[in-house]
């Protein structure tokens, strides 16, 4: 499994939060039960107050998983992946190489 930070972001007058289904439809999608029936397990998620962008930490078997599970925001905006480690591990290594 690998690990990933996620970026999404969004103009303020396409938020998905101003409408109230969209809004549901969207939390819906980041429950721990959904992420798993997609092979995505999530480890953080927090939106960047009055930024309009969304950051998650995910894990899943690949890229591909991700990109997949994380469409739905690409229709109201930009997602953005990046593959990612654990600190731990950078350390492990000597370096974020």
């Amino acid at each position: 499994m690998g690990l990933f930070v996620v970026r999404h972001q969004h103009p303020a007058e396409q938020c998905p939060a101003r409408d109230p289904q969209m809004g549901n439809m969207l939390l819906n999608h980041l429950s721990e039960e959904n992420a798993g029936r997609h092979g995505i397990r999530i480890h953080g998620e927090a939106v960047v107050d009055g930024q309009h962008t969304l950051y998650l930490i995910l894990e899943a078997d690949d890229r591909a998983k991700v990109e997949g599970f994380m469409r739905p925001f690409a229709m109201a905006g930009t997602v953005e992946v990046w593959p990612a480690s654990p600190c731990v591990e950078v350390v492990r290594r000597r370096g974020c190489g």
